[in-house]
C-alpha cells in the first residue's frame, strides 16, 4: 500500500500523524508527511487507513 498527502489540500490539522504515528509525521511547519518513500510498512495498513480517514480535508490517498 502507498500513501500520499496532497500538499495543496493539507492545512496542517495534524490528525493523520496523531492517529497514525507509524505512517505519518509532521514537517517543520506542522503539515503532514508520509514516512519514508510513501510505502506503508507491512502490518501498518489499518493504521494508514485510520490516519487517512481522520483527515478533515481528505488530503490523503491510499493505493
Amino acid at each position: 500500500m502507498r500513501a500520499h498527502i496532497d500538499s495543496k489540500v493539507c492545512t496542517g490539522h495534524g490528525m493523520c500523524y496523531l492517529t497514525a504515528p507509524d505512517v505519518f509525521v509532521d514537517d517543520d511547519e506542522g503539515y503532514g508527511q508520509v514516512l519514508g518513500d510513501g510505502l506503508v510498512a507491512p502490518g501498518h495498513e489499518s493504521e494508514a487507513e485510520t490516519g487517512a480517514a481522520s483527515c478533515p480535508e481528505r488530503a490523503i490517498t491510499l493505493s
